[in-house]
């Protein structure tokens, strides 16, 4: 008769998650590649309301010296850390929409029955989704920069931090909003979660977007850290529970795979 040791398998080593994290990586890199229209399409919102609104309203509104600006701006860089955190935002969605649909076409099985922990496979689906939207950002501050959008030099690099944080808490919100979309036809957030719905309305974006607008100024806005972090891990965790077939929403739907 075997041991109890000799049936059960062995613990993932470490050279086995960084495998994992790696090809969940490559993949989003690749689906990101290929899919040049999304990533146009992030840039085109922000960049009509740069180009558009920010220059039709830049004779008719202004913004008094608040921190963290030391002189007056002009409408369209006021606007710059919201138009940023719009595509992080979008982002968010789009990478959530791809969850719902690998639910429907079987994908998500593959991912959810790896032997390593389902909070690693959704932190690193979250990772790899973040980074995308952290590339499409500069992406956007680069045109920004040759319309005339020119933070300190420092803020390129200082912004860093708030745009991961921000990414991971919209990337968060997304994938809470995937587990309980069925279908990609019934994405509707109150249909499916009226409580949800609710803690849309205390949007946690404006917290993101100012988070941002400071750290582009060197700066850091400590509410709005603590929001975004708070937001963050709490998105996160109702996710990993959401995904868990034993105790959240997979569980009275069936199979990981959208399967009843």
């Amino acid at each position: 008769m075997s041991t109890l040791s000799e049936t059960r398998p062995s613990p993932p080593s470490l050279a086995r998650y960084a495998i994992c994290l790696k090809g969940i990586v490559w993949r989003e890199a690749l689906r990101f590649l290929h899919q040049r229209e999304r990533f146009v399409a992030a840039l085109v919102r922000p960049l009509v309301w740069l180009f558009i609104f920010a220059a039709g309203f830049r004779q008719v509104l202004g913004v008094s010296i608040i921190p963290p600006y030391e002189v007056y701006v002009l409408y369209e860089e006021y606007i710059t850390p919201g138009l940023m955190v719009m595509i992080q935002l979008f982002n968010g969605m789009q990478s959530s929409l791809s969850m719902v649909y690998d639910r429907e076409m079987g994908n998500m099985r593959t991912l959810l029955v790896s032997p390593l922990p389902r909070w690693y496979l959704l932190s690193s689906k979250l990772l790899a989704g973040t980074a995308v939207s952290v590339l499409q950002v500069y992406a956007y501050l680069l045109i920004a920069w040759f319309w005339g959008i020119e933070p300190p030099p420092i803020g390129y690099l200082t912004v860093l931090p708030a745009l991961i944080l921000a990414g991971l808490m919209l990337g968060a919100l997304g994938m809470l909003i995937s587990s309980l979309v069925k279908q990609l036809e019934k994405w509707r957030v109150r249909e499916s979660s009226p409580l949800l719905y609710y803690v849309c309305e205390l949007n946690p974006f404006t917290h993101a977007v100012e988070l941002v607008r400071f750290a582009l100024y060197a700066q850091v806005n400590w509410v709005s850290l603590a929001v975004v972090c708070g937001c963050t891990f709490g998105f996160m965790f109702a996710a990993i529970l959401a995904y868990d077939p034993a105790r959240g929403v997979l569980a009275r739907r069936g199979a990981p795979g959208g399967e009843p």
